[in-house]
Order: structure tokens, then C-alpha cells, then sequence
């Protein structure tokens, strides 16, 4: 077990202080990077104290490839207008960071108040591009890590602690 569901739990408590901290008296539009944050986003949101909203994306650049063909697509886009808005950027695991910089670039021109961004796991040492987070919740050496929302083939998304792959 590489963090436990006790530790996770502190984590998303403490990062939801700091985000209604700085929100404090405004309306947060939580965007969940699907699937793996829903389960992030979920208790994040739970944990606010600010009003949140919520909405979802999907982006896909691998197919039915094991490495990124480097063009990424939205395969599930907003519902909510963003203009004007404070949004929230809520990703499960930032690695290479190459699919969340593109992903703050393309929500960044629908011209939001704010845009932030929040990570539960960081791989710092996978990034390939200058990218970071504005809330972090863990630093993680380079692991295949499940559970939590993070998956392998679709399986141990449900897992409540986070563990490496073998």
C-alpha cells in the first residue's frame, strides 16, 4: 500500500480548507478529469465549504496506443459555460502534465475568472512539460499506482486506498 485510505482522507480534508479558504465567499465550478477523478472530486467537494458546482471532461490522445500520439481530443466537453467563472480543475495524477496543460489551455480561452488547478497525486519526476499544480495533495516517485479512482484496464478503480502495481 503506497497510501492508506485514512491518509487519503486527511489529504482531501486539508486541500479542501486551503481551496474554500481561497474561494472564501465565492461559487467554485469543480471540472473532474474523468474517469479517474470522480471519486477525488467527490469527497473534495464534500469537504468544501464554499458552494461548488460541478462538471466533467474527457480527453483521449493514446487510442488504442500504449504511448500519446501527442493530439488530444475531448471525448466528453463541458456542459457549463465557463466565462466569468472560478473554475477548478480537479485531476487524480499529474505525470508528464502534457493532457492537463492542454487542457488548461483550451478552458483558460473560454475566458473563466479564475482557473486553478488540483491534483491528488503528483509525479514530478515524469513531467515533460513546465506544469504545476496549484494544489497538491501527495508527491509520488514514478509508480503505477491504482485505486482510489485510478485504474489498470478499468479494474481497482472502487479500491479505497491507493497501491503500486506489481
Amino acid at each position: 500500500m503506497l497510501l492508506s485510505e485514512r491518509q487519503i482522507q486527511r489529504k482531501v480534508k486539508a486541500l479542501a480548507r486551503k481551496i474554500s479558504k481561497d474561494f472564501s465567499g465565492q461559487e467554485v465550478l469543480l471540472i473532474g478529469v474523468l474517469k479517474g477523478a470522480f471519486i477525488f472530486m467527490a469527497d473534495l467537494a464534500r469537504e468544501m465549504t464554499t458552494p461548488v458546482k460541478m462538471d466533467f471532461v474527457r480527453l483521449a490522445s493514446y487510442g488504442s496506443e500504449t504511448q500519446s500520439s501527442g493530439r488530444m481530443k475531448f471525448t466528453k466537453d463541458l456542459e457549463t459555460p465557463l466565462r466569468g467563472k472560478d473554475v477548478l480543475i480537479v485531476e487524480d495524477i499529474m505525470d508528464t502534465g502534457i493532457t492537463l496543460n492542454h487542457l488548461y489551455q483550451c478552458l483558460k480561452a473560454r475566458k473563466p475568472r479564475s482557473l486553478k488547478v488540483v491534483t491528488l497525486l503528483d509525479k514530478p519526476g515524469r513531467r515533460k512539460v513546465n506544469f504545476q499544480a496549484n494544489y497538491v495533495g501527495f508527491r509520488i516517485e514514478n509508480h503505477f499506482v491504482v485505486g482510489y479512482g485510478l485504474d489498470c484496464a478499468e479494474e481497482y478503480r472502487n479500491l479505497r486506498a491507493i497501491y503500486v502495481l506489481k
